[in-house]
C-alpha cells in the first residue's frame, strides 16, 4: 500500500514527517510512503506577529485542504498548531509519544535562568503565552517579537543584543540544536502550549485504511493528556491572541491537568489545577476551563479582547 504524507517545508516539520515515515515503515515494511511538501499561510507571512495576523489554523489549513482534495492521505502536524475543532470529514487519527514539553531559554552563556537575566533585560519570543508568563514572573523585562523557523530564530538571536530567547525544547532538540540551550524552564514556572511536544496525525474520517496504518504510532496515555488540554482550550476559545497554557499528565491513578490564563503583559494571571479520570479527559478539561472562567478568567479574556 502507498500513502502520501503532507507536511510543511520547515526543517522541523520535515524532521517530524521523516520520523513518522520511518516509524510507519517499521510497523509496515511493505508500505510505500511519499512525502508532499506544502506551504502554509504561517510560513509565508513572516514579517507580522502571530498574534496580529488574527487567523487560526495558520500552519494547518493548507494541509487540511490537501487532505480533503485527496492529494495527500495523511497530514503530520505539531499538535500545538492544530485547531481544537476538527473540520468536517477530517479526524485526528493518532497522537504520537510526546517529547519533553518544557520551553527552554537560549542565552549566550550556559546556566542562565529567568531569575538570573539582568534587570531590564530583553527576551525574544513569538508567543503571547510565553510573554504573559515571563512578564508575570519578571515584569521588569522587555519582550521583543520574533518569527521564523527554529534555526532562523537562533541565528537572529546570535546576531542580536538580546539577553535571551525562549523556544520549545522539542523543536530545538529534534533538530540537534541543544547546544544552544542555556537552561530548561521548569513547567511550574512556564506551562507549555496545548499539545506541545506531541505530533498529531490527521486523516480523512472515512479513510479506514490509513487510520488503521497510523494506529501503530498512537499513544493512548498521551492522547488522554492532550485531549484534556485541547478541551480546556476549546472551551475558552483561545487562539494565538489569548495567552492560555495547559499541561496534562496521565498516570495510573488519574489524569492531572494544570492550566494558565493571563493578560499579555502578565499583570493579571491565574492558574488552575484539577485531577480526574483519564478515561474522561474532555470532561476534565471543560470543567477546569469553566471553573477558571468563572473565577476570574472571564475578566482576563475580556481585557485581552478589549485591548486587541
Amino acid at each position: 500500500m502507498k500513502i502520501r504524507i503532507g507536511t510543511r517545508k520547515s526543517k522541523l516539520a520535515l524532521w517530524q514527517t521523516e520520523y513518522v515515515k520511518s516509524e510507519l515503515i517499521k510497523s509496515h515494511p511493505d508500505l510505500v510512503v511519499e512525502v508532499v511538501e506544502i506551504s502554509t499561510k504561517g510560513d509565508k507571512i513572516l514579517d507580522v506577529a502571530l498574534s496580529k495576523i488574527g487567523d487560526k489554523g495558520l500552519f494547518t489549513k493548507e494541509l487540511e485542504s490537501e487532505l480533503l482534495s485527496r492529494r495527500v492521505d495523511l497530514a503530520v502536524h505539531s499538535l500545538k498548531d492544530l485547531e481544537t475543532t476538527m473540520p468536517e470529514r477530517l479526524t485526528l487519527a493518532a497522537v504520537t509519544k510526546r517529547h519533553a514539553v518544557n520551553d527552554v531559554l537560549i542565552a549566550c552563556e550556559k546556566g542562565v535562568t529567568i531569575d538570573s537575566i539582568r534587570e531590564g533585560g530583553t527576551v525574544a519570543t513569538g508567543s503571547l503565552r510565553r510573554q504573559s508568563q515571563l512578564l508575570n514572573l519578571r515584569p521588569d523585562l522587555k519582550v521583543v517579537d520574533i518569527r521564523g523557523n527554529v534555526p532562523t530564530r537562533i541565528q537572529k538571536f546570535i546576531e542580536s543584543d538580546w539577553d535571551a530567547m525562549i523556544l520549545a525544547r522539542a523543536g530545538v532538540e529534534r533538530l540537534g540544536l541543544e547546544a544552544n540551550i542555556s537552561s530548561v524552564i521548569p513547567i511550574d514556572l512556564m506551562l507549555p502550549a496545548v499539545g506541545q511536544g506531541a505530533l498529531g496525525l490527521q486523516t480523512r474520517a472515512e479513510d479506514s485504511a490509513t487510520i488503521e496504518i497510523v494506529k501503530s504510532l498512537h499513544d493512548k496515555l498521551i492522547f488522554a493528556a492532550v485531549s484534556a488540554e485541547r478541551a480546556f482550550l476549546r472551551e475558552l476559545e483561545g487562539g494565538c491572541q489569548v495567552p492560555i497554557a495547559a499541561h496534562a499528565v496521565a498516570k495510573p491513578n488519574g489524569l492531572f491537568l494544570k492550566a494558565y490564563i493571563g493578560t499579555v503583559d502578565g499583570t493579571e494571571a491565574m492558574r488552575g489545577y484539577v485531577r480526574g479520570s483519564r478515561y474522561e479527559p474532555e470532561i476534565l478539561g471543560v470543567g477546569l476551563a469553566r471553573d477558571m472562567y468563572n473565577d476570574g478568567g472571564k475578566e482576563i479574556i475580556a481585557t485581552i479582547d478589549r485591548l486587541g
